[in-house]
């Protein structure tokens, strides 16, 4: 019998701690082969959703399956080394007093000693630390100690593999490096992997799938590519990239009119029936995000800069706009203009992200 394409399912989960519901009816499914994560702020619940997959908290309603069996439910609970799950935690917990090998090998204890050590010498050239196999954890940098975890955890061959806020004890250029390569190792390893984390760069360059979390929810489950440039609601467009919101008038169900022009694209949801019958001309926010304003020299539109942030290949502008309102724009960082500066600029947006203003009920 064919095993199911789906790995992981997780449905209608509710998880929480005493009077407080920290999981409020959270679903989501893996399919074999990949890479889901979890992406929120700190205290939105991300953390919990993993524990109850790997078997730590129990779930006061909905249900967690893992290869079509349920190991997770009211009244169930598989123990979690019964789960066939492997775990990379925040601090790595290596075993100061085993070497890399030993380390790696740890959860191949019942294996065949000839089986053991070829597990071990092929997960130590996947991850690249052959040549470390007999160094200990403090004689490894924080890069090499996280790829020992991940051939530990790898070790033993998991259906699933969790991954909890794996860099956060990392800076930023080692993370951005790890994350790629921890995405390569698990890939080349065919396993299916969870990861939790706050960083949307990490979850864009380690995940398949992205769901953003708040407050318990899934707001939104999708590609990185759908999440950017196609947000559900004001908390995803917030949350992931960046980005400012101007006042459109909506002309129609397919344009809105910004101060810097028209654009073709959605209108919301609830606005549609409203400017589709009436005419009324109803108001929206406008999403722009930094690849949305080019500059342009020989654009007769202008901007003054106000703000300037050099990073390397780029400079991320703050722009005011003529109106006093500011958006940001993404530079080549050979265009270095200084503050103060009108510089010329144009619409480049391909994806109209727009939502009803705060506050504002559409016309009926």
């Amino acid at each position: 019998m064919a095993a199911p394409a789906r790995l992981l399912e997780v449905h209608d989960l509710h998880l929480a701690y005493g009077e407080n519901e920290v999981v409020h009816g959270l679903s989501f499914a893996l399919e074999r082969g990949a890479i889901g994560c979890l992406l929120g702020p700190s205290g939105c619940g991300k953390t919990t959703v993993l524990r109850c997959i790997a078997g730590f908290e129990p779930p006061q309603r909905g249900e967690v399956m893992l290869s079509g069996e349920r190991v997770s439910a009211p009244g169930v609970m598989v123990p979690p080394e019964r789960r066939r799950i492997g775990m990379v935690f925040q601090d790595f917990a290596l075993f100061p007093h085993l070497n890399v090998a030993q380390n790696i090998a740890f959860g191949l204890r019942s294996w065949p000693a000839a089986a053991r050590t070829a597990r071990v010498r092929e997960l130590a050239e996947l991850v690249r630390l052959e040549a470390s196999a007999d160094q200990y954890p403090h004689e490894l940098s924080g890069g090499q100690q996280q790829r020992v975890a991940l051939a530990r955890a790898l070790a033993p061959r998991p259906d699933l593999l969790l991954l909890d806020e794996p860099f956060s004890n990392l800076d930023i250029e080692l993370r951005e490096q790890l994350s790629v390569e921890v995405r390569d190792v698990i890939k080349a390893s065919g396993a299916t992997a969870v990861l939790v984390t706050h960083d949307q760069q990490e979850a864009f360059a380690m995940a398949d799938e992205i769901g953003v979390m708040n407050e318990g929810r899934i707001a939104q489950w999708d590609a990185p590519y759908a999440l950017y440039h196609e947000p559900v609601n004001r908390f995803v467009a917030d949350f992931v990239g960046q980005g400012v919101f101007l006042p459109a008038k909506v002309l129609n169900a397919q344009r809105v009119e910004i101060e810097l022009g028209v654009l073709d694209g959605d209108v919301p949801q609830a606005c549609r029936q409203g400017c589709d019958v009436c005419g009324r001309g109803c108001m929206a926010d406008v999403l722009l995000r930094p690849d949305d304003i080019v500059h342009d020299d020989a654009s007769s539109m202008k901007a003054e800069v106000v703000k300037k942030a050099f990073r390397g290949a780029d400079i991320l502008y703050t722009l005011r706009l003529d109106s006093g309102r500011t958006v940001l724009a993404l530079v080549p960082s050979h265009h270095n203009h200084a503050i103060g500066e009108r510089i010329g600029i144009r619409l480049d947006v391909d994806h109209v992200v727009a939502f009803e203003p705060l506050g504002v009920t559409s016309a009926a």
